[in-house]
């Protein structure tokens, strides 16, 4: 078998099981074989369990031999972010904190579930910050994990080993988490496909600390996987006080509608508040041209914002105060310092702060819900810089400790609970560069459908394009 098949999409390697070109065993071995070779450079995966995989993939044989595959992602290879319980594998968080060989492992979350119900192969657990806390992926148990297209830049993060591992050509498929970004932010960095769905429809459990913001998600690298993968994660879990009621539409079968003559969309290159390298702002120039030779309307808007970085601050960091104080006063010793040090700076909030957070989130909600009744999306950079050097929580010489000064498109959407994608929008300097498309809650079919058919006009996919 050609060592290519590791890059093959999973609807390419569904097809080739349903004929027979290829197995689910084969593709298991070839990856798990990538991953010994690939991986110490890049550093995605922090749990590999070869016995486990090839368990599951010589059962995904079984059942194409006999004719009765499970559906669509039936011994298509995923990993999992080391945030999300998995049964049989310890979840530790990116930190020292939690042990490794509790008896306790035998819950999955509903992400994991669901792939296990459709029959999906498990190729391991990839890396995360430490809960998750921050935009790029470094941890006091894990170390860095590096850009797959430079290895001394960061993947972004904190779903950077999902991210680095799809670049690196280590699956076609994972699943990650968004609070602030961190789906979309090493999505662009490493340029494949990451999408926040609306908050809800993915479901979650046990709750996040960071609940009010937190997202479950697909990553991928085409825009097609991405479609079929959210298709098998969504649905309602009585669990999750957010879950939404199980979609009755196929977001992969909307997806594949290529014509968006029918669609009006709105451009900000900045919400008001970013600021963009040249390279980053020209290739999202472009993405719009691509829209607009599409059919679609495109328009220059102002949403009045300004930075609600303020806000995001008191949810998020309330949130993670409460995570690190529970593991005792021991925490001060073993937890990454740089988010002690977060801590002290967004520590003081009070019950004022917090109604006025909320309110804030509320405003931008409605600000967005108006917009939407006039446009059916928004598009924005995903990020205003390509990737910076990796091991650092913020570019040289930021003007701000705080990871949020260099992520301004990915957080406010967090705060609406919006649906967001980023999707590969061209190189500078030899990294990927990411556009994100924003559209109005539950209308995820409709990211979907936009960015499907930009990604078949533009040419930008991690299958022509490879570090």
């Amino acid at each position: 078998m050609s060592e290519t098949a590791r890059w093959l999409s999973a609807i390419e390697l569904a097809d080739a099981y349903r004929t027979g070109e290829l197995t689910p065993e084969a593709v298991a071995v070839e990856l798990l074989d990538a991953v010994d070779q690939v991986d110490p450079s890049v550093n995605a995966f922090c749990l590999v369990d070869r016995d486990a995989t090839l368990a599951a993939a010589r059962e995904a044989g079984e059942r194409f031999r006999a004719g009765t595959p499970l559906g669509p992602l039936d011994g298509v290879p995923v990993s999992i972010k080391d945030l999300l319980l998995t049964r049989g594998w310890p979840t530790l968080r990116g930190s020292l904190m939690i042990e490794s060989d509790q008896m306790a492992w035998d819950t999955d979350a509903p992400a994991v579930a669901r792939l296990r119900e459709a029959g999906a192969v498990m190729l391991g657990k990839v890396t995360t910050p430490e809960f998750g806390w921050k935009g790029v992926t470094d941890s006091p148990r894990t170390g860095i994990t590096r850009n797959p297209w430079n290895a001394l830049r960061t993947s972004g993060g904190s779903s950077g080993g999902s991210a680095a591992a799809l670049a690196a050509g280590l699956g076609p498929l994972s699943v990650g988490t968004d609070g602030g970004g961190s789906i979309r932010i090493p999505a662009a960095y490493c340029g494949v496909v990451g999408f926040k769905a609306t908050l809800g429809r993915v479901p979650m459990y046990p709750p996040s600390p960071f609940a009010p913001v937190a997202h479950v998600g697909p990553m991928t690298r085409t825009v097609g996987d991405c479609a079929l993968l959210l298709d098998v994660l969504s649905g309602h879990d009585p669990r999750d006080w957010s879950a939404l009621a199980t979609p009755t539409e196929s977001a992969a079968a909307i997806a594949d509608v290529r014509d968006l003559s029918d669609l009006r969309i709105g451009y900000s290159s900045d919400l008001g508040f970013g600021s963009n390298d040249p390279g980053i702002q020209s290739n999202t120039d472009r993405v719009v041209s691509v829209l607009e030779q599409l059919g679609a309307t495109v328009e220059k808007v102002d949403l009045g914002w300004e930075d609600p970085a303020w806000a995001y601050h008191i949810i998020w960091f309330a949130g993670a105060d409460v995570v690190v104080r529970g593991f005792g006063p021991g925490a001060q010793e073993k937890v990454d310092p740089l988010l002690l040090e977060a801590l002290e700076r967004h520590r003081d909030f009070t019950a004022d702060d917090v109604v006025s957070a909320n309110a804030l989130r509320m405003e931008m909600g409605t600000t967005m819900g108006l917009f939407h009744e006039e446009f059916d999306l928004l598009v924005t950079p995903s990020m205003p810089t390509v990737a910076f050097e990796a091991g650092r929580t913020v570019p040289e010489g930021s003007a701000s400790p705080d990871w949020t000064s260099w992520t301004p498109y990915s957080y406010p959407f967090n705060l609406t609970g919006q649906p967001a994608i980023t999707v590969p929008s061209g190189f500078v300097d030899g990294l990927p560069t990411g556009a994100q498309f924003v559209a109005a809650r539950h209308r995820d079919t409709t990211v979907l459908r936009v960015a499907a058919a930009y990604e078949a006009a533009a040419g930008f996919t991690m299958l022509g394009d490879r570090p």
